[in-house]
């Protein structure tokens, strides 16, 4: 038999719980049938299966002050655990609230829903995100119990929740990964820089990029863009985070989209030379704008949120810092090489590529570019070691090149040709081999 599932969201003053509850059960325990229910019909039953759920969600505080049970949405979705198969499942939601400055890391758990009447039925209860603890990435549960009926005294007895001494420190050092994480395995954000890049230390010429601007021209145009950049997404992401901004994501997403393929058409043939910083930082508002999406998620007090910005932030600019760095000793020397042209545009062409595939995809045109795309930010370390691994290469091929000793001509031999006076040819014999004695000189005027 399918068991219950209660996931916990620890807040600051409150804990929000997840239900994922088998409907067969349900209707066992509760006598409200779910059998034909649809996400339609649903809606027919939703008072009488919150009311069910409030008697039967009792969290308490450790001296027994009764929390104040608040059942959300309700969905009907099908699932399937370990040798269960598919069943249908009823998903509700519920904000756990305790008393005026009780502590919601260590409470009690009353809770029988379902259990109450289906004697072998089991509730795990996990902790998904926790801020204070530096749980926030969403990448799994931890266990705090189980609960099941007492078959000795036929009760279901409270599961007792210690989360333990959570922190500020905590929680902004999980940002920090959090943020270094998004960027990394953020395939379209590292794209849209990485393009910028690309071309920076080229030259223009006419409407084309040829020949260089110089080592320093060069670190000062990828500086400016990479600042731009940064300031652009830092700007968007505290305004729509403090602000708490409710923006659709559908369209955000899509600007980013198209901000990549323009970066990718400028990397052929430069479109807005001289001003990639005030491109980079204006497109960056947009990718701050996504960033926001991500703290938006974490239904964060103001004080966790702020932290939080700091923490997030930081650990963005911490990793675009180091693959910047990584990226630099073999963008100076691509664009010293003969094949600079090839592997800018071939770089262009894939970039753009998968920019168009992603442009598709969030106008409502799902596309196997965009999921081959997606699918290379899973595949973080190894992008990581590409880049290191050619940047030594770069450092080393640089100082091998200095070391290398200058190629002198040879030098051009004598030519005497017929009509010169004899002043010139003396002249030439005394720079081919040296002057001559007085005697020898008067001797060949003679002649």
């Amino acid at each position: 038999m399918p068991h219950s599932v209660v996931e916990l969201d620890v807040h600051q003053t409150a804990v929000n719980a997840r239900l994922e509850l088998p409907a067969g059960e349900f209707t066992v325990a509760s006598g409200i049938d779910l059998s034909d229910a649809t996400r339609t019909t649903l809606s027919r039953r939703d008072g009488a299966i919150r009311a069910y759920l409030a008697r039967h969600i009792r969290p308490a505080t450790a001296s027994g002050t009764q929390w104040r049970v608040t059942v959300g949405a309700l969905s009907i979705s099908r699932a399937e655990q370990t040798s269960t198969g598919q069943y249908r499942e009823l998903v509700a939601e519920a904000v756990l609230t305790p008393p005026a400055g009780a502590d919601v890391r260590h409470f009690t758990f009353g809770y029988d829903v379902i259990v109450h009447q289906v004697v072998t039925h089991v509730a795990l209860v996990s902790v998904r995100q926790d801020w204070a603890a530096g749980q926030v990435d969403g990448k799994g549960t931890t266990q705090v119990g189980t609960i099941q009926i007492d078959t000795r005294t036929m009760t279901v007895p409270a599961l007792k929740v210690d989360l333990g001494d959570g922190s500020a420190w905590s929680g902004f050092l999980a940002m920090v990964e959090l943020g270094g994480d998004h960027i990394l395995t953020g395939t379209d954000h590292l794209l849209f820089l990485l393009i910028l890049l690309l071309p920076a230390p080229l030259a223009v010429r006419g409407r084309r990029w040829d020949g260089l601007v110089g080592s320093r021209a060069a670190l000062a145009r990828i500086g400016g863009i990479t600042l731009a950049f940064t300031a652009g997404h830092s700007v968007a992401l505290a305004a729509s985070a403090l602000g708490r901004l409710d923006i659709p994501g559908r369209p955000v997403e899509a600007f980013i989209a198209a901000s990549i393929l323009l970066g990718a058409v400028h990397a052929v043939r430069p479109l807005f030379p001289g001003r990639e910083a005030v491109v980079a930082g204006v497109f960056g508002l947009g990718h701050g704008l996504a960033f926001s999406f991500v703290l938006a998620e974490l239904h964060l007090s103001t004080g966790q949120l702020v932290t939080s910005l700091l923490g997030f932030n930081l650990g963005i600019e911490l990793v675009q810092l180091l693959l910047v760095c990584l990226a630099l000793p073999a963008l100076l020397l691509l664009a010293r090489l003969r094949v600079q042209p090839v592997l800018r545009l071939t770089g262009a062409a894939l970039t753009g590529t998968a920019a168009l595939g992603w442009l598709l995809d969030r106008l409502g045109q799902p596309n196997p570019v965009a999921r081959a795309a997606d699918g290379a930010g899973s595949h973080t370390m190894a992008l990581l070691a590409g880049l290191a691994g050619t940047a030594l290469a770069a450092v080393a091929w640089t100082l091998a090149a200095r070391r290398r000793p200058p190629a002198h001509d040879a030098p051009e031999p004598l030519r005497v040709h017929a009509g010169r006076d004899d002043q010139t040819a003396s002249t030439s014999a005394d720079r081919a081999g040296g002057a001559r004695p007085d005697h020898e000189r008067r001797d060949a005027a003679r002649k």
